[in-house]
């Protein structure tokens, strides 16, 4: 995608689901989790092992499903091949944006979810992305 999409997408989703979630600080998701909440997005972090407990304030879930309002975008920190059925479940959560975090990759997951009427970014990192475009929200 190029920076356009990426810059509308940014600017335009307001709710973000973050799977794979994790509570170690040194972990990628973790700090990618936090400059989106410092950026203003409402964040809603998605870890089947961590559901019912709180990171960064924020309630985390076990799957999208179980995530109460709409989501506009679901950001994907999860092995390529395990890509599938998140987005199968980002069809049903009916959210906007599938979005691959840095070498996560599944051309046959983001063709299912383009086919569904989803924008798909691949191997790139919103917190990255953000500042490289200048798009600071607060």
């Amino acid at each position: 995608m190029n920076d356009a999409g990426i810059k509308d997408i940014l600017t335009s989703v307001k709710s973000i689901a973050l799977v794979g979630a994790s509570k170690k600080p040194e972990r990628p998701s973790y700090r990618v989790m936090k400059f989106l909440i410092d950026q203003g997005y409402d964040l809603y972090p998605v870890n089947p092992s961590l559901a019912g407990s709180e990171l960064l304030g924020r309630k985390v879930y076990a799957s999208l499903s179980d995530i109460p309002v709409p989501i506009d975008m679901v950001d994907i920190f999860r092995a390529s091949d395990k890509v599938g059925p998140v987005v199968e479940e980002a069809i049903e959560k009916k959210a906007k944006v599938v979005w691959m975090q840095l070498e996560v990759i599944n051309r046959d997951a983001a063709e299912t979810a383009k086919r569904a009427g989803l924008k798909v970014v691949m191997d790139r990192c919103p917190a990255i992305e953000i500042p490289r475009l200048a798009l600071g929200r607060r």
